[in-house]
This record gives structure tokens, sequence and C-alpha cells, in this order.
């Protein structure tokens, strides 16, 4: 199970009876918030970003995502799904996404609201603040739950650069519930569901969490894995579906890596893909070393948000699909008018993440000067080989732990049988000379 040390709720977990100590989530976990102790995996909860990499890479499917449950739809007088733009591209030559609209109304819900016709907004918005004086640039993108926690946690001078903008998701909930209400007086807020099919456990932990510290629109996160299933079964492809889709190129270009940035109609933007590209890539901004660009926009997931976890099919082939369907789609449906061409405060976010040290070793300064040195001493007498085998990723990071009593020397496995040929050699030649 998922340590908590503080009061974030994470999305990724641990089915400690598939857990075999294999060390291939340790070695790949962006963060290092995993250890191997007593034979099973633990994730350290301050460092965990839900970035879902450990899910990826674990060939035993002992790491999963958690996620609401359909019948929750059970729960509300009224339900909304909201389909994120990446479920199109799970299905084999689909020509017309209000097939897979009309099979969310099939499975039950009540309305359907397309985060596309959100991100379509969001691009228009964002297209608007870049001319605003004084934004701290480059503008990065908040639409990845996973990387807003990352620059929260590691990279603290480029909280100021994060977009101010509630990601398309979130307005796609605001919105989705204002109709209901709007066409429905006589419903209440708790009357309402809004249930959104994210590909990513990420979105989950930014629903139960908000980085803004109040309540989300969204009243549940479904798994798009789970959702395909179930349409599979009531997709008519034979009947001409109602029209419903209120989204264009713009807003289906969202699910890839590069779309969010490429609707801002400029050239001067930088997409970045897969969680250890990203981490370079803040780096590089932290430390001035990238061109004068106006936008980043990063995705923990390798392709974007095709690549989430949740998802079913490959990422570069759900792209692919993608890329056949905005063919013949308009280029979007939900451009800001010259009369209406202005940012509503409501979409704005008012708090922007605070900085959680996830590497302090003191409150005091010189207690943490002299643990530093004490990591450094201890580092320099490992093998520096990293290979995992203490439970911990890296020399660095097992140096780390041993200064905060959470590991032991002997649990080296290299030095500790160093030590213990050295001691049979000297005990052979003390043997000898009796």
């Amino acid at each position: 199970m998922v340590k908590s040390m503080n009061s974030y709720k994470h999305s990724v977990t641990l089915d400690d009876e598939k857990c075999c100590s294999c060390t291939v989530c340790l070695k790949h976990c962006p963060t290092e918030a995993i250890r191997i102790k007593s034979g099973s995996a633990h994730i350290n909860a301050q460092r965990c970003i839900d970035c879902g990499e450990c899910i990826r890479k674990c060939p035993h499917n002992a790491k999963k995502p958690l996620y609401g449950k359909f019948d929750r739809i059970k729960d509300f007088k009224w339900s909304v799904a909201l389909p994120a733009p990446t479920l199109y591209g799970q299905f084999e030559e689909l020509d017309d996404v209000d097939y897979v609209l009309n099979g969310l109304l099939s499975l039950g819900f009540n309305d359907v609201y397309e985060v596309a016709q959100a991100a379509e907004l969001v691009s228009a918005y964002t297209r608007r603040y870049l001319k605003t004086e004084g934004v701290a640039k480059p503008v990065i993108s908040s639409a990845c739950p996973a990387v807003v926690r990352l620059i929260g946690t590691r990279f603290p001078s480029l909280t100021d650069h994060i977009m101010p903008i509630l990601p398309p998701v979130e307005i796609a909930a605001m919105m989705a519930r204002k109709k209901a209400k709007e066409e429905h007086p006589e419903l209440s807020d708790e009357d309402i569901g809004i249930f959104f099919i994210s590909p990513c456990p990420a979105k989950v932990s930014y629903v139960s969490n908000q980085f803004e510290g109040g309540k989300s629109n969204i009243d549940e996160v479904l798994s798009m894995s789970d959702i395909y299933f179930m349409l599979i079964g009531v997709m008519k492809r034979e009947v001409t579906p109602k029209p419903i889709a209120k989204s264009g190129k713009i807003g289906i270009g969202w699910a890839s890596a590069g779309g969010e940035a490429s609707a801002l109609l400029n050239d001067k933007y930088l997409a970045a893909d897969g969680i250890n590209n990203v981490i370079h890539v803040l780096d590089l901004i932290e430390t001035g070393n990238i061109p004068r660009l106006e936008y980043i926009e990063l995705n923990a997931c390798p392709g974007g948000c095709v690549g989430g976890v949740m998802a079913v099919a490959n990422p570069y082939i759900a792209k692919a699909r993608l890329q056949t369907l905005r063919k013949y789609m308009p280029v979007s449906q939900n451009n800001l008018t010259k009369d209406n061409e202005y940012i509503p405060r409501e979409v704005f976010v008012t708090e922007l993440p605070k900085y959680k040290a996830i590497n302090k070793l003191s409150d005091n300064l010189g207690e943490s000067i002299r643990m530093m040195a004490e990591i450094q001493r201890i580092r320099q007498s490992l093998p520096g080989i990293d290979c995992g085998t203490c439970g911990a990723p890296t020399c660095r990071a097992f140096a780390e732990d041993i200064v905060k009593g959470e590991a032991k020397r002997s649990d080296c496995i290299i030095n500790y049988k160093k030590q213990f040929e050295a001691y049979l050699g000297k005990k052979q030649g003390a043997d000898k000379e009796e």
C-alpha cells in the first residue's frame, strides 16, 4: 500500500501479493519515491507525483491505478460524462466521434460534455493570456497534474511560470454542471454527477486534492480502459449517430503531445513528453539554458495523454487514428469572438502550488549541512554502481537513507560481500600462521 506521509491523496497503489522486489519500478521512478523494504516496494507519498511510470514499467502488474466505479452514476439524478479526447483514439476506424458520444448515452449517462470542447476555449484563453504585459515567460502549461506537482516539489522557482488558468477537464466539468442546472432548474448540485473518463491516474489525484485546496467540479474519475470495453458492446456503427460533438481539430489535438502548443498559432513553443524528458526541460528552464520561447507544453506520459496507463491502445497508434479522425473536422467550434475576447474570471487559478521540500534533511541549517557532509562521506565509501539491491534507486539515495536512519550500511550487499571476503581472507591467513 502507499505509505501516507502527508494529507495528499494518491492514485497509485501497490498489490503486495504481486510484488516480487524486482527493482524495476525502483530504477524508473523519476522522483526516487520508491524503496524496496521487507521484500516489497514502498512508495514515499511525499515524493510520488502519480505520473504512473511505475505502473507502466512493472512487469508483474503489481502497481495499480486507483479510480472510481461506473456504478456511482446511480447515486445521482443526472449524470454527465466528460470524455477526454484520448478516448476517440482507442477505437479502430472511427470516422465520427458522435458514435462514441452516443455510446456513452447508451451506457446510462444523461448527458455528455466533451473535454475537447473546453480545450478549445483554453487554447483561445492562452493566446489571449500570452499577449498580457508582465507575464513570466516561458509560460508552462497547467494541463498535466503530474507536471504541476513535480514543479511544486522540485522546481519551486518555476511556479510563477505555470499557466494560471484551470485545465480543460475542470472547465468542462464547470460548464457541464452549469448546462445541467440551466436545462433542469429543479436539480441541485448534489443531484448532478460529473464523471471524467481519464487516461491517467494523475487526474484522479487532481480531483481528490485540487492544488487550489477547493473541491473540484468533478465527482468521479473513471478509467478509460473500463469505459472502452463497455462502449464496444453498445456502439452501433451501422446506425447514423445523433449529432452531439461540439469540438474540432484543435480540441482533439490536445490528446497528443504538441497538440496543445500548436493551437497557439505561433512557433515560439516547445512540447515535450515522457516524464524524464519533462524533468530535463524543466532543468533547462530553471538554469536559463533554453531558447527565448513563449510557451512550454509538458506531458508526463509518452506521446501525451494518449500514453496514459489507463488507456488501451498503443499511444502512437492512437495518435495516428486521431490524425485520420481530425482530417475532415472543423478547426474549432469554440473560439472567442471579437465581442467576447476576454478571459472569464472564474477560469483563473487563484492559488498556484506551494513549494514542499521533499529532500529536507533538518529544520536546523547547521544540522542539515552536517548531514549533507555525512551523506557525501558515506556515498564515497559505496560501490557507486547503483544496482538497487540495497532497496534504494542509487548509492546517493542509499547514503541519504542511512543518514536519515531509514537504512543500515549492511543493506549494501556489495560492500557486505567485500567485508565478508576480507574477513575470510584474514581468517585463512591466521589459520596458516598457526
